[in-house]
């Protein structure tokens, strides 16, 4: 896999442009349309508190994962697709740069290949969120703490 890499998406990439409207396409076909942030995509990868890793096979976006960090002991993954477990990976360690203590996750209880990864990594469930996704899809909201040792 020597093609294959992981990215850190900047705002002042000259590639900015392509790897968006790449993500939107992954967006528009992995999720549901209520679930996708393809309308919205841009916005939010722009805001001054989030960041975007990516990763790239053979020159097109294979996976991405979004994360924010709404104050300066929280974070959270908004977004995660792809090659998931090297993207979760890395964005747990840049949110363990910027010395955050927490981050939590939402995710939909029948996804047992992404619960067991969460947990693989050491999320834990906090609760269960009652209509997160849709009024009949729940979520529970997994979350990871560090630093506090």
């Amino acid at each position: 896999m020597a093609d294959w890499e992981m990215i850190e998406l900047h705002r002042n990439s000259g590639n900015w442009g392509k790897v968006v409207e790449e993500i939107v396409r992954i967006e528009k076909r992995i999720f549901p349309k209520h679930e996708s942030l393809a309308k919205s995509f841009e916005e939010e990868v722009k805001k001054k508190n989030s960041g975007l890793l990516y990763s790239q096979i053979g020159g097109e976006v294979a996976g991405y994962v979004m994360y924010s960090w709404p104050s300066s002991l929280y974070a959270s993954i908004t977004k995660l697709a792809g090659s998931w477990e090297a993207l979760l990976k890395a964005a747990i360690e840049k949110c363990k740069t910027r010395n955050i203590h927490r981050i939590s996750l939402h995710v939909d209880p029948s996804r047992i290949a992404a619960m067991n990864l969460y947990k693989k990594l050491g999320f834990q469930v906090d609760s269960l969120v009652e209509c997160y996704y849709s009024s009949d899809r729940n979520a529970y909201r997994m979350f990871m703490d560090f630093g506090a040792d």
